[in-house]
């Protein structure tokens, strides 16, 4: 197994990393910042629109251009930078986190309350088109999603209270039915933050504070152990075997030479993923 820096970067929040298997390219944000970043793997060269809001999560669209999860709630964003809001659902005191794009290309986004009150926060589903509804509320940060290979269980993070939680999921409607703690971490692990669903159906999650990315079961049971160069892993995707990882570097006091705020890339996992989904509204 092999860590390396595939984009140096200094970004504030790096999240939400999403490959496209199509384009040999890696969609990434920096929250706080409002940028939405696409690295191109082959040259290294990154390319960056800059919007007038922050920004959790980036997924594009298979029109193309982006669906952008922002302050307030739902946008479009061109290639060029043309910023087009479409839903304003969040009230004061709030914003979106974390978004993914379901196998049938529904965008799910988590908003939170900005001081993480607990109980504040909600799970939103973005319909293909357009339409908007709220399918779970009652959470605190709502963060790394995912879906099992047969999509009939869906995996969501609330990083305060550290939790993992999977539901019974409906794709043909959105809906969730019964819920389970898959695990609780423990104090001094960090907190849970974005994750990723392996081709095997496990769990790979960034642990923000832990120096490390955690592989687990659909039983929390840990399997694996990788530890990186950053305090603040953010969230992870595969590209094929690779294991691309974000990090953060706000609030540390940290040289100027540390790799936080950069892409990592992980290889010699043994273990592949799918690509992610665009969304299809």
């Amino acid at each position: 197994m092999t860590v390396e820096v595939a984009v140096p970067a200094r970004a504030r929040v790096g999240e939400g990393p999403h490959w496209d298997e199509r384009e040999n390219c890696l969609y990434w944000v920096d929250i706080l910042a409002g940028h939405i970043h696409t690295t191109t793997l082959s040259d290294g060269v990154t390319r960056t629109v800059r919007l007038p809001t922050l920004v959790g999560a980036a997924v594009p669209r298979l029109r193309g251009g982006f669906v952008a999860a922002t302050a307030s709630g739902f946008a479009e964003v061109d290639t060029d930078g043309t910023y087009r809001p479409r839903h304003d659902l969040l009230s004061e005191h709030h914003r979106m986190n974390d978004a993914k794009c379901d196998p049938r290309g529904r965008l799910w986004a988590g908003s939170t309350h900005v001081d993480f009150e607990a109980g504040r926060g909600a799970l939103h589903v973005l319909d293909t088109d357009w339409r908007t509804h709220v399918v779970l509320d009652g959470l605190t940060l709502p963060n790394g999603m995912g879906w099992s290979q047969d999509g009939r269980e869906f995996y969501l993070i609330d990083s305060i209270e550290r939790q993992v939680l999977a539901f019974d999921v409906d794709l043909d409607t959105a809906e969730l039915g019964a819920r389970r703690v898959v695990t609780t971490f423990p104090g001094d692990a960090g907190l849970p933050d974005g994750m990723c669903v392996d081709a095997e159906g496990t769990l790979w999650i960034a642990m923000w504070g832990g120096h490390e990315l955690r592989r687990i079961d659909r039983h929390g049971r840990t399997l694996t152990h990788v530890p990186v160069p950053v305090e603040q892993p953010s969230s992870c995707a595969f590209g094929g075997a690779n294991l691309f990882v974000t990090s953060a570097s706000e609030d540390l006091d940290i040289p100027a030479d540390t790799p936080d705020g950069s892409v990592l890339r992980v290889t010699g996992l043994g273990v592949t993923g799918t690509p992610g989904v665009a969304f299809a509204g």
